[in-house]
């Protein structure tokens, strides 16, 4: 059975935005939502709405995931609204840098720490609540206290048995380049998640070290390199290829959307505080130019309280549940998943300064034509 990815509703091949986008579109104004209509019906929308707030998300999230967070927000929270727009981070940050101060964004909530990192470092995101960020431990917020941590995705080797006995695999991420693993190995080069893994290891053995690794895992994967890592998920557990690199709530995703009968693959780990061994945080930012900052804030509050981190602990495939998977990192709750618990993990002790903007690794994979 193939893996049906469901990611991001994206913009349509035409480039207009899709249905679900654009029928949610309203004119907002002084922080009201007026739907768009004229006559006595829409006076009266007004008069009945003066007091809500509709707040514009660009998501670059699972969108499972943040439908399930809106849903519990907008119903602990009947004054806000939220509209939210999918697609990539990385494409979610060029689009702010050229919105500027015209966005008509609120909030921006990623995957992967870089993408917020990317922003702040341009003076675009407001500071969070000092009292929001203290739900989260320190290390997994913004060190500016500019975004707050989320939750968190750790990455792993996704194999299958059939093809590759889990003792023939690598346990340190400089082996993924040995030539023993030729035609056997895949990875995700324009996947946001792969970029830690590179600024990892550029940070352990240095640049020269790493051109020569991604030249080797380059050769190595030859046709095997993906778009992304539900994809690699799927391929691996097909038995198109042996194994390959993601983050570990892809596997859980996937065994939950087409059954543990379906499932023909597993994960391992690298060897504790090898560079390959990289915890990713999730977070989410209010953008400077946002004309209803009191209301994201309360966004974010509840994005790292309890209500709000219960929902991406409790993952599943009910039509309520998040299908998350990630590890919820605040207000002390902890995942509900079946899956190694989060403080047994052994990462690569890097910090979120250290992973930066991402901007090294996205340098390093075009100097060897990966990007």
């Amino acid at each position: 059975m193939r893996w049906h990815v469901r990611r991001h509703r994206r913009h349509n091949a035409n480039g207009t935005m899709s249905n679900g986008w654009k029928a949610g579109i309203a004119l907002i104004v002084s922080g009201m939502f007026i739907p768009l209509g004229g006559g006595a019906s829409a006076s009266a929308a007004v008069r009945a709405q003066t007091s809500t707030v509709t707040l514009v998300l660009y998501n670059g999230q699972h969108q499972q995931t943040t439908d399930s967070v809106v849903q519990g927000f907008e119903g602990s929270h009947p004054g806000i609204k939220v509209l939210v727009r999918n697609d990539d981070e990385d494409t979610f940050d060029a689009q702010i840098v050229a919105e500027g101060s015209r966005s008509p964004a609120d909030l921006f909530y990623t995957e992967n720490s870089p993408a917020l990192e990317f922003l702040q470092q341009r003076g675009l995101l407001a500071k969070v609540d000092p009292s929001t960020l203290a739900h989260t431990p320190a290390k997994y917020n913004s060190p500016e206290g500019d975004w707050v941590g989320v939750s968190a995705r750790v990455s792993v080797l996704i194999y299958n048995p059939k093809l590759i006995k889990k003792t023939d695999l690598p346990t340190h991420v400089l082996q993924l380049s040995n030539p023993k693993y030729k035609g056997s190995l895949a990875f995700a080069a324009g996947e946001t998640d792969f970029q830690p893994i590179v600024t990892a290891v550029t940070r352990a053995y240095g640049v020269k070290a790493t051109l020569k690794w991604l030249d080797g895992i380059k050769a190595n994967a030859g046709d095997h390199i993906y778009p992304d890592n539900e994809t690699i998920a799927d391929e691996v557990n097909r038995g198109q290829v042996a194994f390959g690199v993601v983050n570990q709530y892809y596997w859980y995703r996937m065994r939950a959307e087409v059954g543990a009968l379906n499932m023909h693959s597993q994960i391992a780990y690298f060897a504790p505080g090898d560079p390959g061994y990289v915890i990713d945080v999730s977070g989410a930012g209010i953008l400077k130019s946002s004309k209803n900052k009191a209301a994201a804030q309360e966004f974010l509050a509840y994005l790292v309280s309890k209500a709000g981190q219960e929902v991406v602990a409790d993952s599943g495939d009910g039509a309520s549940q998040s299908i998350s998977f990630e590890y919820p990192i605040a207000s002390g709750v902890t995942t509900k998943a079946p899956e190694t618990p989060f403080q047994d993990l052994r990462p690569y002790p890097i910090t979120i300064a250290q992973l930066g903007t991402g901007a090294e690794a996205i340098n390093l994979l075009r100097e060897v034509e990966l990007l």
